[in-house]
């Protein structure tokens, strides 16, 4: 079944679409890769998410199912996707693989580092898919994956300097510059969630307090909404009768639902999540200078119950506020499909060797039949 094609829906400010072939690294690689089908595959700590992916960001199939248990091993997640490529490969011309890995993935895309809610430990990815595939395979982060869609076919396309941050569980992010994902020296960059916001703050499982996604998360927002209704607050009536009393049922959708329906309890808990969303963001420009930060994972579906709060808080605390310019903040356009597409569409820069190696088999194949 072929997906909606996606295309960015932008205001008055936003930049021209994608340039042509001139700029500098990724950009002018991924214009001059072979327009061929590529798989994405997106990894999370619930579900293993896999589409084939035309050159124009177009999702032609997909498949999805369960991340296997954490406690099994990496092996059991390496079949999972093997089984997915090649399911897809009986009725696809599949010329590369990209993956997104919800983790730290090392500076020549090869190795998973640490994965959170996988048993993956400097686990060599990339080496195990490409022997069992027989297709070249790119790892990047997920996060990574997802900036690199909303830059070439969502909220972000035509910035030459864009920031993206994820909001889930915690929070992740990606710095794209002219043209070119920007991993640090070892691969791990973008981890902004664990910037130090409040000192001696909430804990945070990465070990320190007051991480900013302890202040700006779906965790976060969850966890004051179950502390309120635990407490039998009564401005927490509603969400408590909503799911009948059992406080472990209150999740981040239900939180976003209520505020739509104008529930007070709810819509302030949202603006919370949004004004330290903005604070974090003022700190990211001070140091990125970036002309737009995209907002995506499943939080930014509250849509201005958040980013507008994120907006007036970023205006406050911008460091020379009103005496430069200020990046557009926006949502994400691709939402559960960004990091697949993403990965499928980075995977295309290595799709060329994949295409010469087959070139060479059929003339080789032809010499030897004209004999």
């Amino acid at each position: 079944m072929r997906a909606p094609r996606h295309r960015p829906c932008r205001g008055p400010a936003a930049g021209p679409p994608v340039r042509p072939p001139g700029g500098r690294g990724e950009r002018r690689s991924v214009l001059a890769a072979p327009r061929v089908p590529t798989v994405g595959i997106d990894i999370g700590g619930t579900k293993v998410a896999a589409g084939v992916v035309d050159a124009d960001g177009v999702i032609l199939e997909r498949l999805r199912t369960e991340t296997p248990d954490k406690s099994k091993s990496p092996r059991v997640v390496e079949d999972t996707i093997v089984e997915l490529v090649l399911d897809l490969a009986d009725r696809h011309d599949v010329h590369a693989v990209g993956i997104g890995a919800a983790g730290w993935v090392d500076a020549d895309r090869s190795r998973v580092l640490f994965a959170p809610h996988l048993s993956w430990r400097d686990e060599p990815l990339r080496d195990a898919l490409s022997t069992r595939l027989a297709v070249p395979v790119m790892v990047d982060n997920d996060a990574n994956t997802a900036a690199w869609a909303e830059w070439r076919f969502g909220a972000g396309r035509g910035e030459d300097h864009l920031v993206m941050i994820t909001l889930g569980t915690g929070i992740g992010g990606a710095i794209l510059e002219d043209g070119q994902v920007k991993r640090g020296r070892y691969g791990v960059a973008g981890e902004f969630g664990h910037m130090q916001v409040v000192p001696g703050g909430h804990r945070c499982p990465c070990g320190n307090r007051g991480c900013w996604e302890q202040y700006s998360s779906g965790n976060a927002l969850v966890r004051e909404a179950r502390e309120l209704a635990a407490a039998d607050s009564p401005v927490a009536h509603t969400i408590v009768e909503r799911v009948g009393g059992r406080i472990s049922e209150i999740t981040g959708p239900l939180i976003t639902e209520l505020a739509r329906e104008g529930d007070a309890m709810c819509v302030e808990l949202l603006q919370d999540i949004g004004q330290w969303l903005g604070v974090g963001i003022a700190n990211l420009a001070a140091a990125l200078d970036p002309a737009c930060f995209v907002i995506g994972g499943g939080v930014s579906a509250a849509d201005d119950l958040l980013i507008g709060p994120a907006r007036d808080a970023f205006r406050r605390h911008l460091t020379g506020r009103g005496y430069r310019p200020e990046a557009r903040i926006v949502k994400a356009e691709l939402g559960n499909d960004a990091g697949l597409v993403g990965a499928a569409d980075l995977s295309r820069l290595i799709a060329r060797r994949f295409v010469r190696a087959k070139r060479r088999r059929v003339e080789r194949f032809e010499r030897a039949a004209g004999r």
